[in-house]
C-alpha cells in the first residue's frame, strides 16, 4: 500500500514538473479518439444534464486510465447546449465538421434530440441519447437507451 502512495506521489510530482517546466509532449491526433459531449451546462435543464455529463466524464477518465481503446486515448470535446434546442443543434454541428469527433454522447429533452437529428443524419454521426424517450421515431444515427 505504501508503495503505490509513494510511487503515485512521485509520478505526480514529476508530472507537476514537467507541465512546471514547460516540457509537455505534444498531443498527437493519432494517438486520440475525440468524442463529443453536448449537454446543458446552463439554463434550465443544466440541474439535471451535470450528472449524467459528468459520469460519462468519469467513464472517459476511468477508460484512459485503464490505457485507452486499443492503445487510444480518449479526447474530449465539450460543448453547451444552453438548454435551447436551436444552439443544441450548432454545437451539434459544430462537433460532427469543425471538430470532427467519432461520436456524441449527449441531449436530455426529446426537443434538444428532435432537433440534433438532421443534423446528426447529415453528416452520419452517432448521437448515444442517455435517457428514456416518447417513442415514435427511430434513427440510424442515434442510440436511444
Amino acid at each position: 500500500m505504501k508503495k503505490s502512495l509513494v510511487l503515485a506521489g512521485g509520478v505526480l510530482l514529476f508530472a507537476s514538473f514537467m507541465q512546471f517546466t514547460g516540457c509537455k509532449e505534444k498531443e498527437n491526433a493519432a494517438d486520440t479518439i475525440k468524442v463529443g459531449i453536448l449537454h446543458s451546462l446552463t439554463g434550465t435543464m443544466a440541474i439535471s444534464e451535470k450528472p449524467v455529463r459528468d459520469s460519462e466524464l468519469l467513464a472517459i477518465k476511468e477508460i484512459n486510465e485503464a490505457g485507452g481503446i486499443l492503445g487510444k486515448k480518449i479526447k474530449i470535446i465539450e460543448e453547451d447546449g444552453a438548454s435551447d434546442p436551436e444552439i443544441f443543434a450548432k454545437k451539434a454541428e459544430k462537433l460532427l465538421s469543425e471538430d470532427q469527433v467519432v461520436t456524441v454522447f449527449g441531449c436530455w429533452t426529446s426537443a434538444s434530440r428532435k432537433a440534433v437529428k438532421p443534423v446528426f443524419e447529415e453528416h452520419f454521426g452517432l448521437l448515444w441519447y442517455p435517457v428514456q424517450y416518447e417513442g415514435m421515431e427511430a434513427s440510424p444515427n442515434i442510440m436511444y437507451m
